[in-house]
């Protein structure tokens, strides 16, 4: 029953990440940094119709406020944000549960393109226990439009590949550029790592 019912969760996410339109990212200098990815995400306002209530991002963007205003973060949250690595990730603790989100993005054609990554994750006591808004999110950023789309190429196919009746949970780098996968099974679980190539990542099979 569970993993039916995170399979619906997932479906519903996607369709909903598919009827987004495009994401204008707003900055200044010559190219966008993390927080600025971030902060267009997180303040990004749907049509008129598909509000969808998202608690992870409310929450990513009062920590984001705090943080530009200078201001600490509640003693259950924590909040890194790497400029110069391009990533950032808030964390929200209460009993034993971890709540992640995570942001990053990798360069495509030297530059003229990005593919930025939204993740969230929940463990419960450092098992997978996922929420109704965990998954990974991709997003394909030209510098011509300053724009970002949602990402459904195969390179979001492959990356959910966990197998029948299985899924997978992601972390994203801070250093380094590859995503290290982990799929959970009935019991136990596996890691096993995706490698960047510059286009797409490359996937072990089991």
């Amino acid at each position: 029953m569970k993993k039916k019912l995170l399979a619906i969760l997932m479906a519903c996410f996607t369709l909903t990440m598919a009827a987004q339109p495009q994401i204008k990212v707003n900055y200044q200098g010559a190219k966008p940094t993390i927080m600025d990815f971030a902060w267009a995400l997180v303040n990004y306002t749907p049509p008129e119709g598909d509000e969808m209530e998202n608690a992870a991002i409310a929450q990513l963007q009062n920590a984001l406020h705090r943080y530009r205003q200078g201001k600490a973060q509640p003693a259950d949250e924590r909040l890194v944000v790497d400029v110069k690595n391009g990533y950032i990730c808030h964390e929200i603790m209460e009993d034993g549960y971890v709540t992640k989100s995570e942001m990053c993005y990798w360069n495509i054609e030297g530059g003229k393109r990005k593919l930025f990554a939204y993740n969230v994750q929940t463990t419960n006591n450092g098992i997978s226990e996922p929420g109704q808004f965990d998954g990974l999110s991709l997003y394909d950023y030209t510098n011509a439009t300053k724009k970002m789309t949602p990402y459904f190429g195969d390179l979001y196919l492959n990356l959910y590949d966990a197998g029948e009746g299985n899924y997978n949970t992601f972390e994203l780098p801070r250093t380094g550029k590859d995503i290290i996968i982990t799929t959970w099974y009935e019991v136990g679980q596996r890691k096993k790592t995706a490698k960047w190539n510059g286009l797409y990542f490359s996937v072990p099979q089991p």
